[in-house]
């Protein structure tokens, strides 16, 4: 059975051009329970292991290298549609959240910010905000509220001291975040602080599922950008982060432990709406469409509060 990369675009299955390409795995949280993704629907889990795992996402990733092992032998079930509202971030209960500020050079330069040498700004995300691939979001009143899109690493194995040169051997795998930022809350004192106003409900989106390492030829190249209604605003390579998805396991595990589940924010290149001239933000019934290369795309929609 082949597990294809299939976006759901108005609940149609779609590939786009840039991600025709057979991955090994593709997990997702489908109506709060774990599934395996494949030919553009869904087998659940604890159903196709007859109950060995759990049906809660969360639970997988303390498994995760059983799990893995499990799936890849498994005879699994025929995949059964599902809708794309039915999806919630692949990791839904992270213990830890972990966002990366100003990790590329051209994102640093339109921020105002001077370059970070030897290590990034580093900020949580409170694990309330955390939310699936479509919806709604509401902006809160008054607000400047931004968009940034980012490659989330979603964490397979616990890390401790890591090298960089063994980092990827701790990442379960790779999805699509958006850091959705309110500009006044986020500017309002000196010097800034990040957590609280990129952490209203919903400003965490991750989706649309995760996908595991093998499917890349180099999963430290990916194209990555959002649109607004359509209108593309930001566009950017991973390959550009000043301090690259290993570096940031080998910084952070060396001060605190990473567990199976956690997520990494790893930073946005440019193109948000707070470096434009004018600025731009997100206005109730803004479209927002946020894809990386080889993983997928979300879409939410903003609403008034």
């Amino acid at each position: 059975m082949t597990i294809s990369p299939l976006l759901m675009v108005d609940g149609v299955a779609a590939e786009p051009a840039t991600m025709r390409k057979e991955a090994s795995m593709r997990i997702a949280s489908v109506n709060q329970r774990l599934c395996l993704i494949i030919d553009g629907g869904a087998v659940d889990v604890h159903a196709a292991s007859d109950g060995r795992f759990e049906a809660d996402a969360a639970a997988v990733y303390p498994r995760w290298e059983e799990f893995t092992r499990w799936a890849a032998t498994a005879s699994l079930p025929d995949p059964v549609p599902f809708a794309p509202e039915s999806l919630s971030s692949p990791s839904p209960m992270p213990r830890q959240v972990f966002g990366i500020g100003l990790n590329y050079s051209e994102h640093v330069a339109e921020s105002g910010f001077g370059k970070p040498v030897t290590s990034p700004p580093v900020f949580t995300k409170f694990a309330s905000c955390i939310t699936g691939p479509h919806g709604e979001i509401t902006l809160p009143p008054g607000g400047h509220t931004d968009w940034e899109v980012e490659l989330v690493v979603i964490i397979g194995r616990a890390a401790a001291r890591v090298p960089a040169s063994a980092a990827w051997s701790h990442v379960a795998g790779l999805s699509v975040g958006q850091d959705v930022s309110e500009r006044i809350l986020q500017m309002a004192t000196t010097p800034p602080q990040f957590s609280l106003g990129k952490s209203y409900p919903g400003f965490g989106p991750v989706g649309p599922w995760l996908v595991t390492l093998d499917e890349f030829d180099d999963p430290d190249d990916l194209e990555l950008g959002c649109l607004v209604n359509g209108e593309q605003m930001q566009k950017g390579r991973t390959s550009q982060l000043i301090f690259s998805v290993p570096e940031l396991i080998e910084q952070l595990s060396a001060v605190t432990p990473l567990v199976p589940g956690d997520l990494i924010f790893s930073g946005t290149p440019s193109g948000v709406g707070m470096g434009r001239t004018p600025p731009r933000w997100l206005a109730p019934g803004d479209v927002l469409t946020s894809y990386i290369e080889g993983i997928g795309e979300m879409r939410h929609t903003f609403v008034a509060g």
